[in-house]
Formats: structure tokens, C-alpha cells, sequence
């Protein structure tokens, strides 16, 4: 397939041939060739970056870039179609059925299907899923670039999954997308430097002349999930500036990357992942920013994710989740958000109805908030305290997460929650740093490994219980998985890099 020097590891079923075809994977492999050395020269600075705060830097505003943050420049004005942002719904593209509700609500091969506007599907109970005439402007995700596609060789070496992803989908569908009067608009995940943008930039100017795509036509929204980007938020935009571009505060993500760039600080310990809310100064002050540099730059501010979803089974508890969305959606259109995330089509009409109300216009970009935000304003340290039911909460949500996870589910509905890799990331992590720095609970019980293993048994027990499997081991590679990442002596990156053994 394509040719000697590009290699398909394992059988290609027949119904992803046309997406892996020989001039597609041509186009990947040119994406190799041309960004992969720089590829890994970012993300040896992100290992060096790390050594640095191990060593007891401490993050700040870049003095080198001070002439972009104090320049007069914008992004490109968005296309018609991410003008108006203001309900954004996310969802893997493996799930058909989860892609055409995502596309119907307003908000590989199923992507390139999506674009043609030709995806359906039928449940087992003969129900049919189809796109409505008027649909949402799709935005698609490409993997973070510190991932690789492990399937796939070029010239002997793994292709970046970012580089797969984006080629693959940028190739295929382009033309489509125009036709279509849209464009090919990406969300960048991982970012934590305004260089990383500059690169992404480079591709996609190499994409628009080697696929003969007019010059910022690819619009990119950049995830803020990461504490080092948030004090490169200016930079970041100003790399990708001759196209249209936003920022999104990833929220789930940015908690777990705090928690992860500072494990090894005992100052730095967060109390019950409950208590870690948006209201906390730190989130407060890295969504002032975000607004502030986007709308002074042209660019769309959105907002991250809630992980309340609708409850059917529960009356009284989906009311709950309907009032906590709709909170948390009021805070970030009273701070000049243009948008945000959700997690369910169901929760659509409630959002919408906040952000109409909060402003009539397409977005806010003419609300400017006037913030002094410093770095130790991005950096304060939630207060509260560790709880057992937030320790218990922990273990329970991890385990069930990555148990999903192994089964092929990269979201799951936990205690009336959409989990996905960040919040069990978050789990995980803050266990290893309950456990690393002596934290102690509320009644003053310590946190050690002992008591991580009891709780850990109980846990995994009860979750077999509820589940009603006869099988004793059914949580075993979730198990095995959690005590090696809470146990080791050192903090694992991500809990999906040594997950990768465990898939089915």
C-alpha cells in the first residue's frame, strides 16, 4: 500500500481502504517528513521545561515575546459558520451514532462520511439515525503531538498521530467541506507553547498549497488545557494569526496539567476534585485572561466543558444537573465567553438558552474586560480539604474510567458525570499526589499506600457487585493499571501511555 517506505502495521478491513489510500497516505508521509524533526525537537523542550520547575522554576510571562503582547495585530475574522459559537458539542468521531445526534442537536471513516453528509446508522432496535437538512459546523480534534500512531510507519519510524489525524482528514475532505460552505476548522489539543502553534501553523500553510486550498482557510481553535500555555495565551493566537482562530479553556485538562507540571511541590496539593470548581481563583483568573487576549485580538473565546449530563432514570437529579449546567454556563457569558462546550445533545436547548439570553449579537467579541491577571493569580492553590468520599470518589471513578477505556469507550457516564481522559487523569493524579506528599484526610487519618490499597479493594468489589458479572476479574486490567500509575515513584505523563497494553 502507498509504497515500500510507508507501512500499514495489521490488516486494513475493507470499509477503511478508501481512507487509507495510497495518496493519502503519500500525504501523511510528507507531513513526516517535513515536521517530524521539529516534532521532536518540541517536545524534547517540553522534557527540559519540566526539569526546570522540578528544579524550582517557577512559570511567568515570557520576557523574549513581550513585543507581540504589547503589538497591534489580530487574528482573521471567522468564516460565517464560527461566527456564532455559541453551544459547541464534543464527542468521538469513532461512534456514528454519537457524531450524526452531535451534527443533528445544533451544535475516520465517520468523518470523512459526516463532511459528504452521507453518515447513518441503525440501531439494534431498527431505529434510524440520519442528518437533518441543517446541521452544525463539525470541528475535528487531531490526536495531541506528544502521541503516535503506532499502525502506521514512515521510512521506519511511527507517524505522529497529530500529523495522521490532520492529513488524513484535511486530504479527504477539503473538497467536500467547501462545497458544502464550510472549511476544514481543527481544535488543537495539548498545546503548551506559543512554538508548538508555530508549527501547527506551518502545516496547515503546507497543506493549503500542496492540496490547493486558499491561504487561512484552516481555522484552528486552540484547547488552553495546559498551565504553560495559559501564560502564552497572546503568543499562541500570534503564531496563527493569518487565519481565523480561537482559544477554548479546556477545563479538565488545565486542573490535571497543574497538578501533573507540579507533582513533585508538597505546596501544591489539591483538596477533593469536588472542590476544585471554576469558582476557584486560579480557573477564575485563566478564564479573565483567556477573554481578555481573544476578544483584543479577534478571536472567539469559548468555555470548557460541564461534566453534568441528564439524568432519564432520575427526576430530581437531572433538575439538579440542568440547575448546575446552567450556573456554570451563566459564569462564563457574565465573564464575555462567546460559547461553550457540552457533553449531551440534551443539554443543548438549556445552554443556548443562557448564552441567547446573555447577548444578542452573533458573540462578544466587542466585550472586553479590562483584568490584571499575575502569575500568581494563575497559580493559587484551591483551598479545602481531602476527604474519604472524595478519596473513595477517586479510586471509583478511575477504575471504572479505565475499564471503559480498555473496552474501547473514551467517554463514559459516571454518578451523573460524562468522564472522559481528563477527569480520570485528574483521579489518578491526585491520588499519586495524596500519596507521594503524606496528605492527610479531614479526620486526620494520613494517606498511605495501605490505606490506598483498602480502599482501592473495597471499591473494585463494590463495582463488581453492582455490575452483577460473575466474573471476579473483570476489573482486572483496571486494577493492575491504577496501582502501577498511583504506586510509582514517579508521576506517570499520562495514564493512557502505559494503557496502550491493555487494549483489547
Amino acid at each position: 500500500m502507498a509504497s515500500d517506505n510507508i507501512q500499514i502495521l495489521g490488516a486494513v478491513p475493507p470499509q477503511y481502504t478508501d481512507v487509507l489510500s495510497d495518496d493519502a497516505l503519500e500525504f501523511v508521509a510528507e507531513l513526516h517528513r517535513n515536521f517530524e524533526t521539529t516534532r521532536r525537537r518540541l517536545m524534547q523542550a517540553r522534557v527540559r521545561r519540566q526539569a526546570e520547575i522540578d528544579g524550582g522554576a517557577t512559570p511567568d510571562f515570557l520576557a523574549e515575546t513581550r513585543s507581540v503582547r504589547e503589538g497591534d495585530w489580530r487574528v482573521q475574522p471567522a468564516p460565517a459558520d464560527l461566527t456564532n459559537r455559541r453551544v459547541e458539542i464534543t464527542g468521538p468521531s469513532s461512534n456514528r451514532r454519537m457524531v450524526i445526534n452531535a451534527l443533528n442537536c445544533g451544535a475516520q471513516t465517520n468523518v470523512r462520511d459526516a463532511y459528504r453528509r452521507i453518515i447513518s446508522d441503525e440501531a439494534a432496535d431498527g431505529r434510524q439515525y440520519r442528518l437533518n437538512e441543517n446541521i452544525a459546523t463539525l470541528c475535528v480534534r487531531p490526536r495531541g503531538l506528544h502521541l503516535m500512531e503506532r499502525h502506521v510507519l514512515v521510512d521506519g519510524e511511527p507517524v505522529a498521530g497529530s500529523f495522521f489525524d490532520f492529513g488524513l482528514t484535511v486530504f479527504h475532505n477539503h473538497v467536500a467541506q467547501q462545497s458544502h460552505g464550510t472549511g476544514p476548522y481543527y481544535y488543537l489539543p495539548k498545546l503548551q507553547s506559543y512554538l508548538e502553534a508555530r508549527l501547527w501553523n506551518d502545516v496547515f500553510r503546507y497543506a493549503e498549497e500542496r492540496l490547493g486550498i486558499p491561504t487561512g482557510t484552516i481555522s484552528p481553535t486552540v484547547l488552553i488545557e495546559h498551565i504553560l500555555a495559559a501564560f502564552e495565551m497572546e503568543e499562541i493566537l500570534y503564531e496563527l494569526r493569518e487565519r481565523p482562530a480561537g482559544l477554548n479553556l479546556g477545563r479538565w485538562d488545565y486542573i490535571f496539567s497543574v497538578i501533573k507540571v507540579f507533582n513533585g511541590r508538597s505546596d501544591m496539593v489539591f483538596p477533593d476534585r469536588a472542590q476544585v470548581t471554576m469558582a476557584t481563583h486560579f480557573l477564575t483568573s485563566a478564564a479573565h485572561l483567556l477573554v481578555n487576549t481573544c476578544h483584543r485580538r479577534g478571536a472567539h473565546a469559548l468555555g470548557g466543558m460541564s461534566a453534568f449530563i441528564p439524568r432519564r432514570d432520575d427526576a430530581a437529579a437531572n433538575e439538579a444537573a440542568f440547575a448546575q449546567v446552567k450556573s456554570d454556563k451563566q459564569r462564563e457569558a457574565d465573564q464575555g465567553f462567546d460559547g461553550a462546550w457540552i457533553a449531551h445533545p440534551g443539554l443543548v436547548e438549556p445552554v443556548l438558552d443562557v448564552f441567547q439570553s446573555a447577548f444578542t449579537t452573533d458573540n462578544q467579541l466587542s466585550v472586553i474586560p479590562e483584568v490584571r491577571i499575575a502569575p500568581d493569580d494563575l497559580l493559587a492553590v484551591p483551598e479545602g480539604q481531602i476527604t474519604e468520599a472524595g478519596l473513595r470518589n477517586n479510586v471509583s471513578v478511575a477504575l471504572q474510567y479505565i475499564d471503559a477505556w480498555t473496552r474501547g469507550n473514551g467517554a463514559v457516564a459516571i454518578y451523573g458525570l460524562m468522564e472522559d481522559a481528563a477527569t480520570a487523569e485528574i483521579s489518578r493524579s491526585q491520588l499519586w499526589q495524596w500519596l507521594q506528599h503524606g496528605a492527610a484526610l479531614d479526620d486526620g487519618r494520613p494517606i498511605t499506600t495501605q490505606l490506598y490499597r483498602q480502599v482501592r479493594a473495597q471499591e473494585a468489589a463494590a463495582l463488581v457487585e453492582q455490575r452483577g458479572q460473575d466474573n471476579p476479574g473483570a476489573l482486572d486490567k483496571a486494577v493492575e493499571l491504577l496501582d502501577e500509575i498511583v504506586l510509582s515513584d514517579q508521576f506517570v505523563e499520562f495514564l493512557t501511555l502505559p494503557g496502550y497494553r491493555y487494549l483489547d
